[in-house]
């Protein structure tokens, strides 16, 4: 279901945070229509070279391209048009940039007074901070996330871009949210969010612990009191357990593992000495676990009921049978690719999971369909 058929979004974003923002409103179903550079686009295109790349595609499926130079006259009138039609607009460029595009709110509400305007910045529209420019690490480190995914000892960025996409997810649902609102009012609305407003959101965790209890969280915090693991097993590959709380987790994994004696040391008999003493049962049950091969340890844990999952690469995750059945991997033809890849949309509205998808356009691959449907619009 198409639940934002008639959401009609304009995207001038680049890289992530905008990009995603669409991406989010465009699998809802939304007419999402990127706004490019013409000859060179989205800057992220040429990420490995060319302009369809890994990076590029992760953020723009089901969208349609058009390429306007907002400093030519005639493609900014097309740009302003396009607008007209437009229930939101969707930028995350550094505070007034957009301005110097032609598409600032003001201009552009001159076009479209009902219009949800969505300005996405690294730290916000004023402040000492203002004119920074941000990426995803710097608004991590700045949020105080940084330092939860940072390796102790000989500390170096790891992970994917978590800032960039949690940005964009915040930016979608406050776009969703100013469009229930009109529904009622008839007003447009401004939304204005930052990286940093939105990891320091995302990190709540953190700070709760912090203004609780007067707890500066480390990246072995959350592991270590919700007793999580990860061990290698016989074969070089992977399982992950998160045993919580409830001691029968822990007795069916002293089972699975043969480990009952561990039971009877008083560093691992009550919950609060096994947080105490992780370090100590990680140095137990890494032999242990080279012992077999990852499918003979799921086995077991699964028949002991014990909470855990193949640490999958991604090359197999979407083959495990609960992807399968869930159908997570779909496909398009593609006329870059042949076959375009990717994983659907997580929502099921009504019992039935969204399948349908399109790949990420080429630049101004819909240019002239959307000029000519700007052009009828007018007419009529």
């Amino acid at each position: 279901m198409k639940i934002l058929k008639n959401i009609r979004v304009v995207e001038l974003g680049t890289y992530i945070t905008g990009p995603a923002a669409g991406l989010h409103l465009a699998d809802l179903g939304a007419d999402v229509i990127k706004v490019e550079r013409p000859g060179t686009g989205d800057p992220f295109r040429a990420f490995k070279g060319g302009l369809y790349s890994p990076h590029y595609q992760t953020y723009n499926r089901n969208k349609r391209s058009i390429a306007l130079d907002t400093k030519d006259p005639a493609d900014l009138a097309v740009f302003h048009d396009l607008v007209a039609s437009a229930d939101v607009f969707i930028q995350n460029f550094r505070p007034g940039v957009a301005e110097k595009l032609g598409a600032g709110e003001a201009e552009l509400r001159k076009r479209n007074p009902n219009l949800i305007y969505c300005a996405i910045s690294g730290f916000g529209t004023s402040g000492p901070s203002r004119d920074r420019p941000a990426y995803d690490t710097v608004a991590q480190a700045a949020s105080g996330y940084l330092r939860l995914l940072t390796p102790p000892t000989n500390p170096r960025v790891i992970g994917p871009a978590i800032a960039d996409a949690v940005t964009g997810q915040y930016a979608a649902m406050a776009c969703l949210a100013a469009l229930l609102e009109r529904a009622e009012s008839g007003k447009g609305h401004r939304i204005d969010i930052s990286m940093l407003e939105a990891m320091a959101h995302f990190n709540l965790d953190s700070f709760t612990h912090y203004y609780s209890v007067g707890e500066v969280m480390g990246p072995l915090s959350r592991p270590t009191v919700s007793q999580s693991y990860t061990f290698e097993c016989s074969d070089g590959k992977w399982v992950a357990l998160h045993m919580s709380s409830p001691t029968k987790f822990w007795e069916g994994m002293l089972r699975a593992t043969g480990q009952e004696q561990l039971n009877e040391d008083p560093r691992f008999s009550e919950r609060l000495n096994r947080i105490e003493h992780q370090d100590d049962l990680i140095e137990i049950l890494t032999p242990v676990f080279a012992t077999k091969t990852r499918d003979e340890w799921c086995d077991l844990l699964l028949a002991n009921e014990v909470p855990h999952s193949p640490a999958y690469d991604s090359d197999e995750a979407l083959e495990d049978p609960q992807a399968v059945h869930l159908q997570l991997k779909t496909s398009a033809p593609s006329s870059e690719l042949g076959t375009f890849t990717t994983v659907r949309p997580p929502y099921n509205f009504d019992g039935e999971p969204e399948l349908g998808v399109l790949p990420p356009p080429t630049l101004d691959e819909h240019g002239d369909e959307i000029r000519a449907e700007l052009a009828q619009r007018k007419a009529g």
